[in-house]
Parts: structure tokens; sequence; C-alpha cells
């Protein structure tokens, strides 16, 4: 005969399954976090091997012009002494005016010196050994020629050459025309990128002939990189892609973000360490792991009075109040918790709607004034855009700390976070004079902090304020239009040239 499990198994199994659903649904969440981290970190990765081809792409393509002119007026005017005289003023000029330029040199079909950009030229030296000159006088291609780095044997820097083939009047080889661009040049671009402390670029020969790298070592200058992952991931996925690699040169596994040069044979790799991409979210995962842990353990001990207090009806009773005062304190704690702005710890805009028809009642009541700022980061936009969103959360976690430290004057004050970069302070029993003060005085906190900001035209991060306030007994509008003024105030400073505090203009009261 069928019997009906019993109501302390049929708990246990419930507790059970509430456990182990807790457990999936927190393993499942961080899982789908580290997906949308790696994800984000691909789209910037993607975004510094963008900035670096283009970089690339451009540099070369002026010294590559350059070369054009030089190679159409030798083959024009020939290489007298008048000519070589007039071509040498040239080839200066054109240094002069490219920075990325070691030099540009011409050599005869014998590879000795013709001309230099040079003032002293060097003497008794013959180039044609050098890789380059040996393609040229090879080969009739009278397209440019990439050639494996070199190291100048005038200054002893590392250089890129960049040649094209002169030819004589029958299509015979007459020599080559060079421009060296220093190794340097492209580091120094390097140095600015933000990668991380294990993060790394490269500039690479589509022949596997490495150019350069950051982390730079002048070792690693002309190694070939054939048979290494980066190599053969970008012969696999083509002229762009992604791809996570475990570094031949250090053995750091990173996610590489790789593209061809529009114009040239060569890619750029931009590489964002895994481990350091995944840090903050090894930090939250340990925290919600600890959390859900804490919180499973709960649930399973309570399960287990549950059960022991239905064998022992006499204690039932005691033990479910004592479970539900927990509850309830365990509600309080996500009630707070979900008032509160998880990137930059003030108030969020549940919060402050909240608030705002809370001090609108109260000043109501008690025929006071209730003030208003608004406040915008100026140009935030393109600082997500030049500096990644990373460093815009950060961004924002230190003005929300700034504006939180100068604003919290009074119990009764609240800054929050209205929306993006957008905040907001309240300000109970304050007038639009001491509100304006305030607001002006958060607006020079953000500037002192000197958070660079290419973007702007002051060159660092600056805020814009509207400023409102009003007597709710006075007045028979909600308490939006107090925003709705505030927010007008805000945009009569971003008209007004940002990084400045406007008030609202309210009607003089009848």
């Amino acid at each position: 005969m069928f019997r009906r499990p019993s109501i302390t198994f049929r708990t246990t199994a419930f507790v059970t399954v509430v456990c182990l659903a807790l457990v999936a649904l927190d393993c499942w969440n961080s899982w789908n976090s580290r997906a949308e981290q790696l994800q984000q970190m691909s789209v910037a990765a993607s975004n510094l091997a963008r900035a670096m081809a283009q970089q690339a792409d451009d540099t070369i393509k002026q010294a590559d012009t350059a070369l054009v002119g030089i190679v159409e007026r030798i083959e024009h005017d020939g290489t007298q002494p008048a000519a070589v005289a007039r071509l040498r003023t040239v080839l200066a000029m054109q240094v002069a005016e490219l920075p990325q330029l070691d030099g540009i040199h011409v050599y005869d079909k014998d590879g000795n010196w013709v001309a230099n950009s040079r003032q002293i030229p060097p003497q008794n030296l013959n180039n044609a050994t050098r890789e380059y000159f040996v393609f040229h006088r090879e080969h009739e291609d009278r397209g440019p020629h990439i050639g494996i780095p070199v190291k100048s044997r005038t200054n002893g820097k590392l250089l890129v050459p960049v040649s094209r083939r002169i030819n004589h009047a029958d299509g015979s080889f007459a020599g080559v025309a060079l421009a060296t661009i220093e190794v340097a040049f492209f580091l120094k671009f390097y140095e600015s990128l933000d990668i991380g402390q294990a993060g790394a670029v490269a500039l690479i020969l589509e022949n596997g002939t490495m150019m350069t790298r950051r982390p730079y070592s002048t070792d690693m200058v002309g190694r070939s990189m054939l048979g290494t992952g980066l190599f053969q991931a970008y012969t696999t996925q083509g002229p762009a892609g992604t791809a996570e690699i475990k570094s031949a040169q250090d053995g750091v596994t990173r996610l590489n973000s790789f593209r061809r040069l529009a114009n040239y044979p060569l890619f750029v790799a931009a590489a964002l360490s895994k481990d350091e991409i995944l840090a903050a979210w090894w930090r939250e995962t340990l925290w919600h792991t600890g959390g859900v842990t804490l919180l499973t353990l709960i649930v399973g001990f309570v399960g287990w009075r549950l059960v022991r207090q239905m064998e022992l009806r006499s204690k039932s009773e005691a033990e479910l109040l004592r479970a539900r005062d927990a509850l309830e304190t365990l509600n309080k704690t996500l009630n707070t918790l979900a008032m509160e702005d998880g990137l930059t710890g003030l108030a969020n805009r549940r919060q402050f709607d909240v608030a705002l028809d809370s001090e609108f009642s109260r000043a109501m009541r008690n025929a006071s004034t209730l003030a208003l700022i608004l406040i915008d980061v100026d140009c935030f936009k393109q600082y997500n855009d030049i500096y990644g969103h990373t460093a815009g959360d950060e961004c924002l976690q230190t003005i929300g700390r700034t504006i939180a430290s100068v604003a919290s004057r009074r119990p009764g004050d609240l800054a929050a976070r209205y929306g993006g970069e957008e905040l907001a302070v309240l300000l109970p029993n304050t007038d639009v004079a001491d509100a304006a003060v305030l607001a002006e005085r958060i607006r020079t906190a953000v500037r002192d902090l000197e958070i660079v900001h290419a973007g702007t035209p002051d060159g660092f991060v600056t805020l814009s304020a509207g400023v409102d306030a009003f007597s709710p007994a006075l007045t028979s509008g909600p308490p939006k239009e107090l925003v709705q003024a505030a927010d007008k105030a805000l945009y009569a400073a971003k008209m007004g040239g940002r990084n400045r505090v406007c008030t609202a203009m309210r009607p003089a009261a009848a």
C-alpha cells in the first residue's frame, strides 16, 4: 500500500531544493557576470587595437608619401650634383616635418649613399646587404616595402625601414629611397595606452617579425613570432579578431585583440591580462559566494530547526517567531541595500524619489524651504570614449565620494545618483543662495581633484550644476516642479560653457 511521505521528509526535501537552487542561481549569476566582464574587456581591447592600427598606418603613410615624391624627383631630375644638392634640402625639410622619422636616405644601384637628410652625410657606408635593398634589387614591385627592424650604423637607434624602388628610364634597378621610423616613436604611443600592469601591445610584420612591443625589450625587436599562439590566431581568423592566448614572451594568459593595418603588411595586437580583467569579478564572486553560503547555511539551519519543531510541537510557536524576526531583519537589510547605488555608494534614484516626496511634505507642514542641486559631469561620454568605461566608473566613484564629503552637512541632506553621470543633492531648510554656495563648493572640490580629461576645454573633469529652491506652502505645484526648475538651471549651465553653477529664474510672488 502506498504511503504518503511524512511532513518531515517533505520539509527536508524542500529545504534541500531551496539551498541547491540558491547555490545554482548564484553560480549562474556569477558565470554570466564573468562572461559580461570578458565581453566588455574584449570590446576595450578591440578599440585599443583599432587605435593602434590607425596610428601605425598613419605614421607609415606619412613616411611613404614622402618617399613617393622623392622617387619621382630622382627619376625625373636624375642624380647630378645640382639635383642632389636640392634633394638633400628637400629630405631635411621632410624629416623636420615628420617627427617619427629618424632620416630619409637615397642609395644607388650598388648600395652607396647618394643623398640623405642629415647635415653631415655618413662616409664610406654601403647598404647593399640590407634586407630592404636586396628585396628591391630582386623585385620589380614599385610599391612600398616594410623591412625588418634594423640598427642604425650612424646613431645606434632601432629603426623600422620603409622603402621604395628607384628605376632607370628603361625600368632597370637604379637604387632605393629609404625612410627610417624610430621604433621609439611607436613605443612612446604605446606607453600612453591604459593596458593595466600585465597588459601588452605589439606591432608585428605579417611575416611574423616583431617590430616593437610593450613591455619593451631590445631583444624582442626583430624576434620571429612564427609558431606562437598569437600569430596562429591571426593567420586563422583573418585581418581582425580576438583570442585568449598564453603569451610566448612571458607566459601570461591575455585576451588578445589583433587587427591588420589598412594599407601595409603589418598587424597590431592589444592584449589585456585575463587575471587583471577578472580580478574585480573574483572579489565580487567571493563575496557573493560567501553570502550565498551563509544564506544557505541559515536556510538549512532554519529548515533543520523547523523539522525538529515539527517533531516537538510544544516548541514550534517560539521557533516560528524567531524565524519570522530573522526574515524581517533580512528584508530590512535587503531594503536598505536596494536604496543605495552600487557604483558610487550614494543614494539611488529610488531613495531620492522617496526622500523628495517626504521632504516636500515636511516642508509643506513646516512652511519651510526645500532646495535641490542637480549636477552633471561635463563631457562624460567623451571621457568613456577616451579612457574606457572602467576608468569612467572609477571617475564617478571619486566624484561621488567628493560630493558626499562636501554635501553631507546635516542629517537631512541627501546626495544621490540621479541617473548615469547625473547626481543630485536634496537640501531641506535651505534657500537658493545657500544651495548655490554649496553647489559652487562641490564644483570647486571636483575641479581641484584634477582628474585628467582630454575631452574638455579645461583639460580636467568638471561639473555643471543647476540650483533651485522653493517653499511648498507658497506654491501649489508638485515636487517635480523643483526637479524641472533645477534641470533648466543645469541646462543653462551647460549652454553657458559648462564648469559652472546656475540658479533657476523664478517669477516674483504675487
